[in-house]
C-alpha cells in the first residue's frame, strides 16, 4: 500500500522531467530554509542517483542534460542567497528566461456570424 506514495522514475530522463518540474513549482517562491534544504536534495538526488544511472546506462544525452541542470540548480541557489531575482525557468533541462520567447499581439474580432469569437485579422 505504502508503494504508491512515491514516485518511481522508468529511466534518467523520466526522472530529470520530474525534478524540472517540482523546480519550476518553487523558483519564484520566497526563500526559507526548508525550501533551501529541499532544493539541496533535489541536487544531491541528481549527483548521487540520476547521473550515475544514466553513465551505468550510457546515455550521453542525459549526462548532458543532468550536467547542464545541476549548473542551473546551483546558480538559481547563488543568485537567490545573494538576494537577486531568478528571471526565468527550467525548459528541457536548461534556463530559459521570462523574456526569451517571443510575445505575439493578437486581437480577436468578433464578426457577424453566430458562434462568437470568429477570426484574427493580420
Amino acid at each position: 500500500m505504502t508503494d504508491n506514495r512515491y514516485y518511481q522514475p522508468k529511466d534518467a530522463k523520466d526522472a530529470l522531467r520530474y525534478i524540472e518540474g517540482l523546480f519550476n513549482q518553487y523558483v519564484q517562491a520566497p526563500l526559507t530554509m526548508e525550501l533551501v534544504a529541499y532544493h539541496q536534495k533535489l541536487v544531491k538526488q541528481i549527483q548521487e542517483d540520476i547521473l550515475p544511472t544514466a553513465k551505468q546506462a550510457g546515455q550521453t544525452v542525459q549526462i548532458e542534460n543532468a550536467k547542464q541542470m545541476l549548473l542551473t540548480m546551483q546558480s538559481w541557489l547563488r543568485i537567490r542567497m545573494s538576494g537577486q531575482p531568478f528571471a526565468g525557468k527550467m525548459h528541457h533541462f536548461k534556463f530559459e528566461a521570462d523574456n526569451a520567447k517571443p510575445k505575439f499581439k493578437r486581437q480577436v474580432i468578433k464578426g457577424r456570424r453566430s458562434g462568437g469569437h470568429r477570426s484574427v485579422r493580420h
